[in-house]
């Protein structure tokens, strides 16, 4: 595997964890899952971070049959998902976290639901409309076999590092504490804004060529 290759793996990487922000959500984890013994909590750990990794997948390998569905340019995604990823930087810098990503319909459903690992956790508060659009993209921009699979084994290893962070939820939130917490998720927003810009740039330079 060439450098080249590995820096675009760890660039996507990069990417997601600052589009989902695992360590920002951990106190909704918590939250959703204290009424449950730590077997019941580990394996809805579990359940989350596979139904991860099987949304990303399904996006990185028919995202781009969708958009030629319905005649999307990759680039008009591109800057889509750039202005999408600026709103949810802006929400987690000014200390919103998960308020863009879960409206309060979904938030009142899933309440009721004893399994909450695939619904709000996996979707849409980690494998929402971010993470996606930024895996499509990607899958776009690099679509060679080893380039896909690489950004699928990317996907497999950041849910896995998920799935260890979500174990030890009660341990590190604990640690940290709510400020600590905000603090990171601020900091995590900022990479995500630069990221969502990139994104608009690139799209814009290949629409608007004169803007080059």
């Amino acid at each position: 595997m060439q450098t080249f290759d590995i820096a675009i793996f760890l660039h996507f990487f990069v990417g997601l964890i600052a589009t989902v922000n695992p360590i920002g959500i951990m106190p909704v984890f918590v939250s959703l899952t204290g009424s449950m013994s730590p077997e019941e909590r580990n394996k809805t750990a579990l359940t989350t971070n596979i139904a991860i990794v099987i949304i990303l997948i399904v996006a990185l390998i028919a995202g781009q049959h969708l958009l030629d569905l319905f005649s999307i340019s990759i680039d008009s995604f591109r800057v889509a998902g750039g202005l999408l990823l600026l709103s949810i930087a802006f929400s987690m810098m000014s200390g919103k976290i998960g308020e863009v990503k879960q409206n309060k319909e979904e938030k009142s459903e899933s309440v009721s639901r004893e399994q909450v690992g695939v619904v709000p956790l996996a979707m849409p508060l980690m494998a929402g409309p971010g993470a996606i659009s930024s895996t499509i993209v990607y899958g776009s921009r690099y679509p060679g076999v080893t380039s896909t699979i690489g950004i699928a084994i990317t996907i497999a290893v950041f849910a896995f590092c998920c799935w260890l962070l979500f174990r030890s939820a009660p341990y590190i939130v604990r640690f940290l504490g709510q400020t600590g917490i905000n603090v990171i998720t601020r900091i995590m927003g900022l990479i995500l804004a630069a990221l969502g810009i990139e994104f608009i740039i690139n799209g814009l330079r290949v629409m608007l060529p004169g803007l080059s």
